[in-house]
């Protein structure tokens, strides 16, 4: 079910237990801002989540309430993770679904590394 990115943060989200260490994951990257693992259900050969640590629902709320530091970090490790993922060439797709007509499915901001193929059009009407 889509999540309303304007809600305040569920602290049982899948995210926040994977961050506590409740649910594991296979990380590929980590660093005291952010945290990088590959998707259960991938949609791409390469499928990969960046997360930061703190508890924002959307990049709306991380860009407003985020400290610039956090916010550089979490960036930084977006790009990072592409990198030693060997994915700036040929290629990849940056994807944060934000709020229900997204169709967001996890409370807590994410953006999604697609690759390993051509990903064809970015929307489909």
């Amino acid at each position: 079910m889509p999540v309303d990115a304007t809600r305040p943060y569920d602290h049982e989200n899948v995210f926040a237990k994977i961050l506590r260490g409740e649910i594991p994951c296979d990380k590929v990257y980590e660093d005291d801002h952010s945290l990088a693992f590959r998707d259960i259900n991938p949609q791409a050969p390469t499928h990969i989540l960046v997360i930061p640590k703190g508890r924002y629902v959307s990049w709306d709320d991380f860009s407003a309430n985020a400290p610039d530091t956090e916010i550089a970090a979490f960036v930084r490790a977006v790009g990072k993770v592409a990198r030693d993922a060997g994915l700036v060439e040929p290629g990849y797709r940056l994807l944060a679904n934000i709020g229900p007509d997204a169709h967001q499915e996890v409370a807590h901001l994410h953006v999604h590394l697609f690759a390993g193929r051509a990903l064809g059009p970015m929307l489909i009407k």
